[in-house]
């Protein structure tokens, strides 16, 4: 209970401390001829949101948790399910029982899911939707009737849930793109590899991405094409726009590290080295540090599906939530740029013991870290 009000009281103070730094911008400034002028504040400004009260919600534990996910089809997926289950063990004084389903990226089947989960009695729905729009019906239908529903990860389309617990998808697409955009010193040819086609994460960090680029008019895109989240596919695809380009490729943005190790793969076996973008799976990280490649680590933690958990209690104990819950995010860069700089250095992250499909930055226990081999 005080963990809670401790979260809620110190979201409304960063709240009011960012919002007098400006952080409520919703595009870049410029001066009077039109030149950009980059306002900081804006490249990390998401939804700022207010707090909803959820007093209509509150009722006695224990709890019965019901997660509709949208799939385990990848490594972060399946990372991201055990942060969430870690979390639910450390509750187990509040949680009686959780159901979670695994929708295998078939949205007729995340219907059939979410259904089976209501029919279960449970206490509050959490939703991460295989894709934005044909889960909008369902969720709505239920929300609509006044049973609290949450957002974790992926959201619908409309505003129809109690809130999104999320890492600013926006926000890690501009990160990534002014990355890329200050390497090549605001000039050159990129190829955009976004993750799954309609899943609201990779469509909006691709849109963050499309904003900073539309900023630097010497900087052309020459492709997008969707990965579905895949190392095969991202190698796959990087292998046929090197067939098309060729060397007028300067850069590659991939929103994932997924794809973003199976490009540099394909970049290597063509002789060609380029910055690329990724984020902070163990095989993105050894790929970047064993062949000293430029790249950038823009972090998007599965650990926040601990998060999750604890905004959905926080939900059915009456304490206030934020509209939109962000989770932090760690970047590394090989390379600092003028507006991007690594937190930490990136051998203190990779780890040539590890398992390649492991994320590093994680809130597992010790009993579920890999051990070194």
């Amino acid at each position: 209970m005080k963990k809670g009000i401790i979260i809620a009281a110190m979201a409304l103070f960063l709240a009011s401390v960012f919002s007098s730094l400006g952080f409520g911008q919703t595009a870049p400034d410029y001066s009077a001829n039109g030149k950009r002028l980059y306002s900081r504040s804006w490249i990390w400004s998401d939804k700022f949101s207010q707090m909803v009260d959820t007093t209509k919600y509150k009722k006695r534990p224990p709890y019965v948790i019901g997660f509709s996910n949208a799939s385990v089809s990848n490594s972060w997926r399946v990372q991201f399910v055990q942060e969430f289950q870690a979390e639910c063990d450390r509750h187990k004084d509040l949680i009686k029982k959780v159901y979670i389903t695994d929708a295998m990226d078939k949205p007729a089947k995340q219907v059939s899911d979410i259904e089976d989960l209501m029919a279960r009695k449970i206490d509050i729905l959490i939703v991460a939707a295989s894709e934005a729009g044909p889960l909008d019906p369902i969720v709505s239908k239920i929300y609509k009737t006044g049973f609290p529903v949450v957002m974790l990860d992926r959201r619908i389309k409309t505003e129809n849930f109690i809130n999104f617990v999320t890492c600013s998808d926006i926000v890690g697409g501009r990160l990534s793109a002014l990355w890329l955009a200050e390497m090549l010193k605001g000039k050159g040819n990129i190829v955009c590899l976004p993750g799954g086609a309609g899943a609201s994460p990779a469509e909006d960090r691709l849109a963050g991405a499309k904003e900073i680029f539309s900023q630097f008019p010497d900087i052309k895109i020459l492709d997008i094409q969707y990965t579905s989240w895949s190392p095969a596919e991202g190698k796959r695809i990087m292998s046929a726009l090197i067939q098309s380009y060729g060397k007028r490729i300067n850069g590659v943005w991939a929103d994932s590290g997924l794809q973003g190790g199976g490009a540099i793969e394909a970049l290597i076996a063509a002789g060609m080295k380029v910055p690329v973008t990724g984020e902070d799976n163990n095989a993105f990280l050894l790929v970047v540090q064993n062949n000293n490649w430029q790249a950038m680590s823009n972090g998007y933690t599965p650990k926040y599906g601990a998060l999750g958990v604890i905004n959905a209690l926080n939900v059915l104990q009456g304490i206030p939530v934020p509209r939109i819950v962000n989770s932090t995010r760690t970047v590394l860069t090989t390379v600092d740029t003028a507006d991007v700089k690594g937190e930490i250095p990136w051998d203190q992250m990779a780890k040539p013991g590890w398992p390649l499909d492991f994320w590093m930055d994680n809130n597992l226990p010790e009993s579920m870290l890999p051990r070194s081999r």
